[in-house]
């Protein structure tokens, strides 16, 4: 019997829900944000689709224009980052307000941890004053994951959606889990899915019951135990409830036609530096590295970073720190993408 239940609470199509709340004209039918709301905007992607845009395939990180070829009839509508952060500080403010120890992660997930010795409320119940006290507040859904673990939690919320409650314990674990692929399990990519699809680990079942030498084998003795640990099931059950602190600033780019000319990537590498920089001063922090992202023309992305010689908030020292990162690079094909993001020293 566990001693503590997680639950993992996730927005449904949060930001769709949001503009939707200022815009109920559009209720029912498919929703695309992102870029500036042109669907014909160059190179500017998909921020989050409506469950109804889905249905056409339609989702983050396509590119607008192919989202508009696959659902021409979409109310396509601009990305408004500040209107996120106000409506996630508020649903925050509304967990934190029902007495348990919460973790937020990003704008529309959060983990709650609660007690489950006798007497106390039983997570099911839990769960759905969540998402009613969401609801009656906000007008936004949530779906809600519960298990003894962060990571069967967060595996049990994809069973809950969109609007439900799903609970994931080790009573139904590997009957519910156990033929479904390996890139079922949170944290589990492609890559790694393919690494064991050629060891003939095909499922959550077959990775459960993997002799451990041999996964350590091939991924290593902490990658190959902690997977072994997430097909049977495991994870973290530690919530933090300390105040989520950034630990970096970035800004990118896609530009809508790629660079070749370098005075051009100087001036739009600066720009994005003093950009993410105004944004650590309004902190009040302070930067200790700076790291340079380029993505060519054929996507090949490659991050570079180095430490400053003293952390500082001085503008043209940060610029010139990330153009120095840029000098790391072979620029010797068209650049499609540029990013810069400042490391800062943490509190305390």
């Amino acid at each position: 019997m566990t001693s503590r239940w997680i639950l993992h609470v996730d927005l449904d199509q949060f930001l769709a829900s949001v503009e939707l709340g200022r815009h109920p004209e559009l209720a029912g039918l498919p929703v695309i944000v992102g870029g500036n709301g042109d669907p014909a905007e160059a190179r500017k992607v998909v921020t989050c689709a409506s469950y109804q845009a889905r249905e056409f395939g339609v989702h983050a990180g396509m590119p607008l224009r192919t989202a508009a070829r696959r659902c021409p009839d979409a109310a396509f509508l601009p990305s408004d980052p500040a209107t996120y952060d106000a409506a996630s500080e508020q649903v925050m403010g509304l967990l934190r307000d029902i007495g348990h120890p919460l973790e937020v992660w990003g704008w529309d997930e959060a983990y709650i941890s609660a007690p489950a010795e006798e007497g106390t409320a039983d997570p099911g119940e839990l769960a759905e004053q969540i998402r009613t006290v969401i609801s009656s507040a906000t007008g936004l859904s949530c779906s809600v994951g519960i298990s003894d673990n962060k990571q069967r939690a967060k595996v049990a919320t994809g069973f809950a959606k969109p609007g439900g409650v799903y609970t994931l314990t080790e009573s139904n674990w590997m009957t519910v889990m156990g033929d479904r692929p390996v890139d079922a399990l949170w944290g589990v990519g492609t890559k790694t899915a393919k690494k064991l699809a050629a060891l003939d680990i095909t499922t959550v079942w077959q990775l459960a019951h993997t002799d451990a030498e041999l996964l350590t084998s091939a991924f290593g003795p902490r990658t190959g135990l902690w997977l072994l640990l997430l097909a049977n099931g495991g994870g973290d059950d530690t919530v933090s409830s300390e105040p989520w602190v950034p630990r970096s600033r970035s800004h990118a780019i896609t530009f809508p036609e790629d660079l070749t000319d370098r005075v051009e990537m100087d001036s739009a590498l600066t720009e994005l530096a003093n950009r993410a920089l105004s944004e650590v001063v309004a902190a009040g922090r302070i930067v200790t590295r700076v790291a340079v992202t380029v993505r060519s023309a054929t996507f090949h992305t490659r991050t570079k970073i180095r430490k400053l010689d003293e952390a500082t908030t001085d503008a043209d020292m940060v610029a010139a720190a990330a153009l120095r990162v840029l000098d790391l690079f072979e620029l010797d094909r068209p650049v499609r993408l540029l990013g810069v993001r400042l490391e800062l020293r943490m509190p305390g």
